[in-house]
């Protein structure tokens, strides 16, 4: 199976259209004056599930065969991609087999079980994880839709990116988060094609920087015990996503645990709209002021808006 191109993320923006929201750009002019920059942001946290997962979810299982779809879907996610395959499989009226660690956050947990996902929770490690969603799809037949190495999924994630360039036309930047780079992936697909000139920066926590330190040396660091709030970046790259940024990624700028939660809270108060962390971590990235962005018409992928309102980071114990 080759990448995914334009063809292929036309072709996901068509099949999921009846599914997905066409999410909202909203700009902020306080924000623009803090960054010194023109910043336009996608917000996938209105998007079903409260994030881009969906999108990507959506396309894969939608693409099954009904010989393929009979067993159903499975994956293991921290949350979000589960929450959308779960949501996904519940349209399409098939099983989901979702493998969870057993330190995700109780929101996200609620919300697979919400959609009707079967959960299975496991230790907090890659490796865990993998065992596990393997064992399951021995025991069921389900097809495994991985939360970020499946072509399908990439095509899906390009998706958000493609609206927001025909929204917004004649960006400089296009930036998002990356954990396993998905949605970076799929970003690079979309605004290559549709816009050469326009330059694909991904922002990245410090303590969990194995696609800064992969990039640099050209190969995948995997990142062993990933250390940020922001836990849907706490995966490593994958093989398929990789090369993919690889080819077309400008820069990977990394940024502080204090950096995301004051970027995080800067979106609350300033556009009254609710992000999680790894959505806060690009505009961490961009009120750093980077050279990479200042002055320039920014396009910002707010990746989703799930957050437990139990543990804000800016609050005390009670």
């Amino acid at each position: 199976m080759h990448p995914p191109d334009l063809a292929a993320i036309r072709a996901a923006a068509k099949r999921i259209d009846r599914y997905a929201h066409r999410t909202p750009v909203f700009t902020c002019e306080s924000l623009n004056r803090l960054a010194d920059a023109e910043l336009f942001f996608k917000c996938e946290n209105f998007q079903k599930v409260g994030a881009f997962k969906f999108r990507g979810a959506c396309n894969a299982v939608f693409s099954l065969s009904d010989e393929e779809a009979k067993h159903g879907v499975a994956t293991h996610s921290s949350g979000n991609h589960a929450a959308a395959l779960a949501l996904a499989a519940k349209i399409r009226g098939i099983d989901a087999h979702i493998v969870m660690p057993d330190n995700a956050p109780e929101v996200k947990r609620a919300a697979v079980a919400g959609y009707g996902g079967k959960i299975t929770f496991c230790e907090p490690t890659l490796a865990a994880r993998e065992a596990t969603i393997a064992r399951i799809v021995e025991r069921t037949g389900a097809v495994l839709v991985h939360p970020y190495n499946d072509y399908r999924v990439i095509a899906g994630q390009g998706t958000a990116a493609l609206e927001l360039m025909e929204r917004v036309p004649k960006l400089d930047v296009v930036m998002t988060p990356v954990g396993g780079g998905g949605l970076l992936s799929g970003t690079c697909i979309a605004v290559a094609a549709v816009s050469p000139s326009t330059q694909i920066i991904a922002a990245e926590p410090e303590g969990a920087d194995d696609a800064f330190r992969s990039l640099k040396a050209g190969k995948i660091i995997p990142m062993k015990d990933p250390l940020t709030i922001a836990d849907g970046l706490r995966s490593s790259l994958g093989d398929r996503t990789f090369p993919i940024i690889q080819r077309y990624v400008h820069e990977i700028i990394t940024v502080s645990e204090e950096g995301i939660i004051h970027a995080m809270r800067q979106v609350w108060e300033r556009m009254k709209i609710i992000i999680e962390p790894s959505a806060a971590v690009p505009v961490a990235a961009v009120l750093q002021r980077n050279a990479s962005i200042a002055g320039r018409r920014v396009g910002i992928i707010l990746s989703g808006g799930n957050v437990d309102l139990e543990k804000l980071p800016w609050c005390g114990p009670a």
